[in-house]
């Protein structure tokens, strides 16, 4: 019995402790779109990062709880994602495609989508995930709000477009998108929103900016 235990306080002596959450919650992204929600454990998710499941239990409580700060780190990081990604581009309707590309990056594969979609099923059922799932919903629009405003301002859009209106379809479009794409298996995700965007965007565009969407 205590060699058993020397041999365990070895092998836990050699992997690492001090791995962020942030880490730990990638990872259990990761895990999330090989395997779906249903076959997330939190074993699965220790041994992505090197760490053994207790190290989780200590941290999230049980799966539940890894899967709640999960959500709520989705839902920071709609927050942060537009201003760096702004910051990465000349115009805001470059941005924008960029945006919406990255917000689905994850879902580079039908069977990714699919596992992550059956997540947001979860977050529309429970309480404690549907709030932070609203909240990145929420910064998604506000961002999407945010671009097409300063879209209008350069003179990239057509005074008066209904922002508000444009900023629904297009956060629309981009779910829908890729409903449509794993379905059809067609080209790459990002190569469907970007023609979805265009699409919706055209009819606004002001003349001499029919090309600012096609892709770099």
């Amino acid at each position: 019995m205590n060699e058993h235990l020397l041999m365990m306080e070895r092998a836990m002596a050699g992997r690492p402790r001090g791995v962020d959450d942030a880490v730990i919650l990638r990872a259990a992204a990761e895990v999330m779109g090989r395997v779906g929600p249903a076959g997330l454990t939190l074993a699965a998710v220790a041994r992505e990062v090197g760490l053994v499941p207790g190290t989780l239990i200590q941290r999230f409580g049980s799966k539940g709880g890894l899967l709640v700060a999960l959500a709520q780190q989705s839902a920071k990081a709609a927050d942060a994602l537009p201003g760096c990604v702004r910051e990465e581009h000349e115009t805001a309707l470059d941005a924008l495609a960029a945006l919406i590309v990255r917000w689905l990056a994850s879902m580079d594969t039908p069977e990714h989508f699919a596992n992550h979609l059956a997540f947001l099923c979860m977050d529309l059922t429970d309480p404690q995930l549907y709030e932070p799932a609203l909240a990145a919903h929420q910064a998604q629009r506000r961002a999407i709000e945010t671009l097409l405003t300063e879209a209008i301002a350069a003179g990239q859009l057509r005074t008066g477009t209904d922002v508000a209106a444009l900023a629904g379809s297009v956060q629309a479009i981009t779910a829908g998108a890729g409903l449509v794409w794993a379905l059809e298996r067609r080209g790459t995700l990002a190569q469907r929103l970007r023609h979805e965007l265009d699409a919706v965007l055209s009819p606004h565009l002001l003349p001499g900016h029919d090309d600012d969407l096609e892709e770099s």
